[in-house]
């Protein structure tokens, strides 16, 4: 079997298990974390400003995008926004693997969207070993306050996902979902 040489930012980017106190991958955290501080601490006034750091901190922002602090991530350049997307207080966006929001999503006060997993075998969670799955938020998707959703979870398009859902699994297209675990409780057509 041959040695694994790629860097744990590799490994780590491509979902595989890897160290998080990596140096490369610390320093690239804390610098997020300094934008994140930065744009947190930023004036409502200056909304130019605050673009300007998302525009350092983020992977990709769409066009006529608002993101209210504050704005919590692990990386930043994994985080994806797409164009007319509204974020509300404090979001934490763990993006240790990618996440794309389409356009035109409504994201609730305090949802979490959660990338990292880490081994349920105590051993390798002992050496600080991780992984992380991508999360996909469709276009005019509407997250409720307080949502959280888990690793590798894909919200299909014109979903709308009830306050203090948590979920665990995709969910389709043009549904309402709600509760622990969120679940489909109709189908929402357009009128």
């Amino acid at each position: 079997m041959a040695k694994d040489t790629r860097s744990q930012r590799e490994r780590m980017l491509a979902g595989d298990l890897y160290l998080a106190d990596d140096p490369q991958l610390l320093q690239e955290s804390r610098r997020a974390e300094a934008l994140a501080k930065e744009f947190n601490e930023s004036s409502p006034l200056d909304p130019a400003g605050r673009l300007r750091i998302l525009g350092q901190l983020l992977g990709s922002l769409g066009a006529e995008t608002e993101i209210r602090p504050p704005l919590y991530c692990d990386y930043g350049y994994n985080l994806h926004v797409g164009a007319r997307t509204f974020v509300n207080y404090g979001l934490y966006a763990l993006d240790v693997a990618e996440i794309r929001i389409g356009d035109d999503v409504q994201i609730g006060p305090a949802v979490q969207l959660l990338t990292p997993t880490h081994p349920l075998e105590p051993g390798p969670r002992r050496e600080k070993w991780e992984a992380a799955e991508s999360i996909g938020i469709g276009d005019n998707v509407w997250l409720g306050g307080g949502v959280i959703v888990c690793p590798g979870v894909t919200i299909g398009e014109n979903t709308v996902v009830g306050a203090g859902a948590v979920v665990t699994r995709d969910l389709p297209p043009g549904v309402l979902a709600v509760g622990n675990p969120a679940r489909v409780v109709r189908t929402l057509v357009d009128g």
